[in-house]
């Protein structure tokens, strides 16, 4: 399997609404370790770092777990596992929530949106030969996948394979944000590249988020307070001198823009900003209709 490497730092801030009263408000807990490969922290307002020790716990269990859904870098995740041998039996209902999620995206997208792209981004990353190409395209089908809750098929076993990057870091982020509210963190900023905004800040100001272009320059600030953003930028990783790392199935639109979207769930935010990267202009307004409470906050 040949993947790109992507560096991808997690912050995590969360502040009880009521602090305990051994902590002070400017006192806060920090954590640091990895996650989804790449170095992570978690900061933790107004606790202890007693107080924070099993949340922290928490969060490492989480991320493990999920990691062993979703990565297509761990061998044994039900991803690569389903991709290796073409069916997954009992898969995790985080994996099918997102499934479900890529469905309404590949409606109404009319196919733009479409996780069976694996192939060929893989065959396309080690310069396949034009035989080995046309066979990854001819794999690519979401509507030939079958998703029931007890098995998952693809249709030509060694062959068909999946690829959740345009939306699992979105689901992921969605997962902890709720894992710190379970532990009374009501007020909570998560930011895994897909950024999850719960609460307040500490001043009781909504949060803000800077939205930058692939130079890092901010070119758009937003305000979020329970609701989610993602940007997904088709250029930020080349997979050939001709392609970004997002491809379109459907082969009538390169893939180039910078789009921010915002939405009530991080993984919804996270499908529609990558699937507006390949989307026609006219059709791009029917898919955000198609997602109530989702906004473009950003197109460059």
């Amino acid at each position: 399997m040949t993947t790109l490497s992507r560096r991808r730092f997690l912050i995590m801030s969360a502040a009880c609404a009521a602090a305990p009263a051994a902590a002070t408000p400017t006192q806060a807990a920090n954590w640091r370790g990895v996650a989804l490969g790449a170095q992570a922290s978690l900061r933790l307002e107004g606790l202890t770092e007693a107080q924070a020790a099993p949340v922290f716990t928490a969060v490492e269990a989480e991320l493990n777990r999920l990691e062993n859904i979703f990565s297509l870098y761990r061998s044994e995740s039900q991803l690569n596992q389903l991709n290796r041998t073409g069916r997954l039996t009992a898969p995790a209902p985080e994996l099918l929530n997102v499934l479900s999620i890529c469905s309404a995206l590949f409606e109404a997208s009319d196919g733009v949106f479409d996780p069976t792209i694996q192939p060929v981004w893989v065959a396309m990353a080690q310069d396949a030969d034009q035989a080995r190409l046309r066979a990854a395209w001819n794999s690519v089908g979401w509507n030939r996948v079958t998703v029931d809750a007890d098995a998952i098929h693809l249709p030509d076993p060694g062959q068909s394979a999946l690829t959740l990057n345009g939306i699992a870091q979105g689901a992921i982020t969605d997962r902890i944000a709720a894992l710190l509210a379970a532990h009374g963190l009501r007020d909570v900023l998560v930011d895994m590249g897909e950024i999850a905004a719960r609460g307040q800040r500490s001043d009781g100001e909504s949060w803000r988020v800077g939205l930058a272009e692939n130079a890092g320059t901010v070119q758009k600030s937003i305000t979020l307070r329970d609701r989610a953003v993602a940007t997904s930028d088709a250029n930020s990783v080349m997979l050939t001198s001709a392609h970004g790392h997002i491809l379109n199935p459907k082969g009538d639109r390169r893939p180039d823009h910078i789009v921010s979207v915002s939405a009530p769930s991080a993984a919804i935010a996270d499908g529609l900003s990558t699937t507006l990267c390949a989307l026609p202009e006219p059709q791009t307004q029917a898919l955000i209709n198609a997602f109530p409470g989702a906004a473009i906050e950003m197109c460059l």
